[in-house]
């Protein structure tokens, strides 16, 4: 993602949704501000089209959808308005056919490198756990084999570390699953 000129104007969420509508580049939106986002490695892309195939599979049939990098997730809490591209999301209460942007994921994964890390494990992370329909929030690290899951639990958030290939992501709301190593199968990692 890139750095926005300090001085620019701020955007209407509306302008925002219209220029993305029509620019061939994608961005980001928070409270205003506009970034562009930066094109994934191989590696990245690899990692994000594996979640997404294995869950699409899985879901067919079934009330819940998955949705790859193109469809914006809308975060709100108070004033605190950010309109993200989730790599992959699971919609189990879709805003409808014609909708460019969801507000209720179940699941949402972010893949990172060590370019994104600090946002998708801060900045993004923060904001996608006010999400009150939000279940699990999947971080996977593209460098090395490991996943860290943001579960609700009844007393707040809590995150578990995978590093286990054979261990097995279920997502309740979903009725869902896929494993560690599904998710990085052909990656080399």
């Amino acid at each position: 993602m890139s750095i926005a000129a300090p001085h620019s104007p701020l955007v209407s969420p509306e302008e925002y949704l219209s220029g993305e509508e029509a620019g061939a580049q994608k961005h980001e939106y928070l409270n205003g501000v506009v970034y562009a986002m930066a094109g994934g490695t191989q590696r990245h892309n690899e990692i994000a089209g594996n979640i997404f195939a294995t869950l699409h599979s899985r879901l067919r049939g079934k009330p819940c959808r998955t949705y790859a990098s193109d469809m914006l997730v809308r975060v709100q809490s108070g004033d605190d308005l950010r309109l993200y591209y989730p790599d992959v999301s699971v919609i189990c209460r879709l805003a409808g056919p014609e909708a460019r942007v969801q507000e209720n994921p179940s699941v949402v994964f972010e893949v990172f490198s060590g370019s994104t890390e600090r946002t998708d494990t801060g900045e993004k992370r923060m904001a996608y756990l006010t999400i009150p329909a939000l279940e699990s929030l999947v971080l996977v690290d593209s460098r090395k084999r490991e996943v860290t899951v943001w579960r609700r639990r009844a007393d707040g958030w809590a995150a578990e570390v995978i590093t286990d290939p054979a261990a097995t992501l279920a997502f309740a709301t979903a009725d869902c699953a896929l494993t560690v190593a599904e998710m990085y199968e052909e990656t080399g990692l």
